[in-house]
């Protein structure tokens, strides 16, 4: 706007004032009118709860809200049907825009595929720690005569040994076949009576016993230095003895003299 020469400044004053005026208007429909009308300004949605809804049940529910959604995530649950919802974001009740999208999680349909782990060696309750950790499940625990307690022997699947590395899917049931340190079969106890007393240990040990104290002794007449003369538990008719358990040698002869080092 020209301001001509003839203008009294009370004229310039008026000009300015509706320059001012022109200003405070244009800037008062642009805040108040203008954005509001764009952005919606004001008007909020409440989020509602979709946790537990079909998936395909999502696309009308919220659209008539004016909401979306956006699937970020997935899981796999056996006891949970596929493509249920699991998890939301932003959470319910939160105050939203028009056309928000909601973050969700959902049920896999078919478990993903891992490689299976190795149990075997380790103790029964790690394996169990890492089975969980896995997204496996702990089946049958069967207790087997062997002198390693609660080492995990055996790992099965559908009754057949599975290999570490092995394609598994998560979910999958995991037996496992475990020592009980002694084993729960009797036996006839073995007698090493007159065997030299290398062979009665290794007999012993291979029939799974342990080798107790060991005594020397004088040979007596008809002994042969160097063999059972004597032993403990007694394999007398109808005695028995469990796996792991102690046999005590009585050898005839002097002990051998060790070696110096």
């Amino acid at each position: 706007m020209a301001f001509l020469k003839s203008d009294t400044p009370l004229d310039v004053l008026k000009h300015l004032v509706v320059i001012g005026l022109a200003v405070a208007l244009l800037l008062f429909g642009f805040f108040f009118v203008y954005l509001p009308m764009t952005t919606n300004h004001g008007e909020t949605i409440v989020v509602p709860k979709v946790t537990g809804m079909r998936q395909s049940d999502l696309e009308d529910y919220l659209d008539e809200r004016n909401l979306r959604y956006f699937v970020d995530d997935s899981s796999y649950s056996p006891n949970i049907p596929a493509y249920t919802v699991l998890t939301q974001d932003p959470a319910p009740g939160q105050q939203v825009k028009e056309d928000r999208k909601i973050y969700i999680s959902v049920s896999m349909k078919n478990p993903p595929v891992i490689k299976m782990p190795k149990l075997t060696e380790g103790s029964v309750k790690n394996a169990q720690m890492i089975l969980a950790s896995y997204d496996l499940v702990v089946g049958e625990i069967q207790k087997v005569p062997d002198l390693a307690q609660n080492s995990v022997l055996k790992q099965l699947v559908n009754g057949k040994q599975i290999e570490p590395g092995s394609p598994i899917a998560k979910g999958t049931r995991v037996d496992l076949v475990v020592g009980d340190g002694q084993g729960n079969q009797e036996f006839p106890v073995p007698n090493v009576i007159n065997m030299p007393a290398d062979e009665a240990s290794t007999l012993l040990v291979g029939q799974g016993l342990q080798v107790g104290e060991i005594f020397y002794q004088p040979a007596e007449e008809g002994q042969v230095d160097g063999t059972i003369v004597k032993q403990r538990p007694v394999a007398t008719p109808g005695a028995t003895i469990r796996m792991g358990q102690l046999v005590d040698l009585w050898v005839a002869g002097n002990e051998p003299l060790k070696a110096v080092q």
